[in-house]
């Protein structure tokens, strides 16, 4: 299975902000919406960085309340992981284990495609998974 396969259930809506805003936008953003991060994007909709609920914690653990005044340019990750639509499932499993983030924001022609959480991919490969058992057990019940 592959990043299409999440994206065309959960679809490619991904919620983006300017890196002119501060980390006080990012963090009301990330919690009216209830997700985990937001890419941050440049007038063309190219990916510039990401920002994330960890990023909120470190620059308040780090800076107090004033934190929240830093611009994002200040806090994000600008070396930003993607994958593309062909990526398979497992390959960003690994992919996000061994980078230890949670969020893979998903690039089609140089653009912003879509954003798949560790969650989503869990999620698609449990539904995966019980399928496979399912049609061993038809299986074997049959032969």
């Amino acid at each position: 299975m592959t990043v299409k396969a999440i994206l065309s259930k959960k679809g490619a809506d991904v919620l983006t902000i300017e890196p002119t805003k501060n980390l006080a936008a990012a963090a009301r953003l990330l919690a009216e919406h209830a997700i985990g991060a937001l890419v941050v994007t440049g007038p063309d909709r190219r990916i510039v960085g990401i920002v994330s609920e960890r990023d909120v914690v470190h620059e308040l653990a780090a800076h107090g309340p004033a934190a929240l005044e830093l611009p994002l340019t200040d806090v994000m990750t600008r070396r930003v992981m993607t994958c593309s639509l062909s990526d398979t499932i497992i390959s960003v499993m690994e992919r996000m284990t061994q980078g230890k983030f949670r969020h893979l924001p998903v690039i089609e022609q140089g653009r912003l495609a879509g954003i798949v959480s560790i969650g989503d991919v869990v999620k698609h490969r449990l539904q995966e998974m019980e399928r496979e058992q399912s049609a061993l057990r038809d299986y074997i019940q049959t032969a």
